[in-house]
């Protein structure tokens, strides 16, 4: 049956039948024998420890860490506060990303917030972070990144000036069309591309803290002394350290993005917490030393007046050789758009299948086994956002909704504790935890509010606008048989031209896992047969 954005269950095109793919196996004589196996179509589990650990670090290492500097120097107003913003919003999410830690293996969905929303809040608010994650949020994160990359690519072809706008577009749009086109071809292409460039982003940070350590070693350490890293030319606002906190947070958005793949990770209740437990504090480190290194060598009105931090650095203190900066800066980004691309398209995918999208978006490739639709529905969606906003802009936009989004998720982490409390939890963290983490959040939020009350605004308004769409395309169950038509359509067009069809449910997924049950249903059940 084809589920479309509505809910409603028609049969399917022959195109989409499920059927068994015979495989051939090769015994040790060299012959081929068949033998019927059947290979199911579905999303294959090859994400380990290792790719996971690569998958949070790679989505949050992206562009944030050479372009948030200058903004929350901005807004903190004196470099001993900055550095105090870069480590508490390290801890801070480290907060969240234990509370998703017990999400992801409570509810072992793929789809992160919006799947642990929409199963406990129910179908409306699961939208409205679904709407406002596919129409701005991650192709506002994805653009923003490709700029980064262009921009770096091009800094040493354009030393005395800014790259020209066209071909900063240009260049990020055919490296989107690339790995748009990796991610589309294999599920392990797409990983070991996420694991090398990790490693080689990592590389990229640590060289700026060694040479930063090197400087400090010399003795150049006079701007991180207490005296004058909490000089304050002006006293900042309350709201404006709430936006300096949202400017790192940009820099950190991503510590939940292995929720979004959870069916895709090998053993995802032990994988999913190791791999939050080792990456958060790795990244809050090397975060922490990288400012640090920078404002070890650079004023902070060096660091203001730069629109490339780390090129501006390497200019200064690497000499020849600091044509490696911009190219380990590009590198870096690249792996995170390929990160990006992987996991919003599987947001996509869940969205679909829920039936809060249309239905093609939850089809992968009968031979790839990947989301086809959703990957290229991420990708015409980032290249849309490529020539709309200026980048301070977008990211606050963007910071906004993640937090709220982040909030929401945590305060149903909560309200689920109370709905269902004897649910089995493999892992359970202290109450104090989100508490805390609903409590920091509460307050940026009210303050952010009160100090940009238009960029907030802003945010709230594109959430909202998915209430309309929801009651029309969701909720409204009789629409007129010409928009079914036209949906069915559209639907056995792309599986035409995508080659997809619907994953094949293996019977062992059907039935419900005994950890994934509620206790006091299950004894309630037994007594009411008995």
């Amino acid at each position: 049956m084809v589920v479309d954005m509505d809910g409603e269950k028609r049969k399917r095109s022959p195109c989409s039948r499920e059927e068994p793919v015979t495989v051939k196996k090769t015994v040790k004589d060299g012959k081929k024998k068949c033998a019927d196996i059947p290979e199911r179509v579905t999303l294959k589990k090859e994400i380990g420890l290792l790719s996971a650990c690569t998958i949070i670090i790679g989505n949050i290492i992206g562009s944030g860490i050479f372009i948030s500097p200058k903004g929350v120097l901005e807004h903190s107003g004196s470099v001993g506060l900055a550095l105090i913003v870069w480590v508490l919003g390290g801890g801070i999410a480290a907060l969240g990303s234990l509370c998703y830690a017990e999400l992801g293996v409570t509810i072992p969905k793929s789809g992160g917030d919006y799947s642990y929303v929409t199963e406990i809040f129910g179908g409306l608010v699961g939208f409205l972070l679904l709407w406002s994650a596919v129409l701005i949020m991650y192709p506002t994160t994805l653009a923003v990144i490709a700029l980064t990359f262009s921009n770096y690519i091009l800094q040493p072809v354009f030393p005395n000036c800014a790259p020209p706008y066209m071909a900063t577009r240009m260049l990020s749009t055919t490296c989107l069309l690339f790995l748009t086109w990796v991610n589309c071809s294999s599920v392990r292409l797409a990983t070991r591309i996420q694991d090398v460039f990790t490693v080689g982003k990592l590389m990229a940070l640590g060289l700026i803290i060694v040479v930063g350590l090197v400087q400090i070693f010399k003795g150049n350490f006079e701007g991180l002394t207490p005296q004058v890293a909490f000089e304050f030319e002006k006293t900042p606002s309350v709201g404006q350290i709430a936006l300096a906190f949202l400017q790192a947070s940009f820099a950190f958005s991503g510590w939940n993005f292995l929720n979004y793949v959870t069916e895709e990770v090998v053993e995802p209740r032990r994988n999913l917490p190791r791999a939050i437990y080792i990456s958060i504090p790795l990244v809050t480190c090397v975060y922490t030393l990288t400012n640090i290194a920078y404002f070890s060598s650079m004023s902070p009105e060096e660091l203001l007046s730069s629109n490339a931090v780390a090129v501006t650095f390497g200019e200064k203190l690497l000499g020849m050789f600091s044509v490696i900066m911009p190219i380990s800066v590009a590198l870096s980004t690249f792996g995170g758009i390929n990160g990006y691309l992987f996991t919003s398209s599987r947001l996509c995918f869940s969205g679909a299948r829920e039936g809060h999208l249309p239905s093609l978006l939850a089809m992968i490739h009968f031979k790839n086994c990947t989301p086809i639709p959703a990957l290229l529905v991420c990708c015409t969606a980032t290249i849309v956002i490529l020539c709309i906003g200026e980048t301070h802009n977008l990211i606050n936009y963007v910071s906004f909704i993640n937090y709220l989004s982040y909030g929401v998720t945590i305060a149903g982490l909560l309200y689920y504790r109370w709905k269902k409390p004897k649910l089995y939890r493999p892992i359970k963290v202290n109450l104090l935890v989100p508490v805390c983490y609903l409590l920091f959040w509460a307050l940026l939020l009210g303050f952010s509010l009160y100090s940009e009350p238009l960029v907030c605004g802003v945010g709230l308004v594109i959430m909202l606008t998915g209430v309309p769409v929801y009651f029309l395309g969701v909720h409204w169950k009789d629409k007129p048989k010409c928009i079914y038509d036209l949906i069915e359509s559209a639907t056995h067009l792309g599986q035409r031209l995508c080659f997809v069809v619907f994953p094949q449910i293996d019977p062992i997924d059907i039935s419900p896992s005994p950890e994934w049950t509620d206790k006091s249903s299950v004894k309630s059940s037994m007594s009411g047969n008995s």
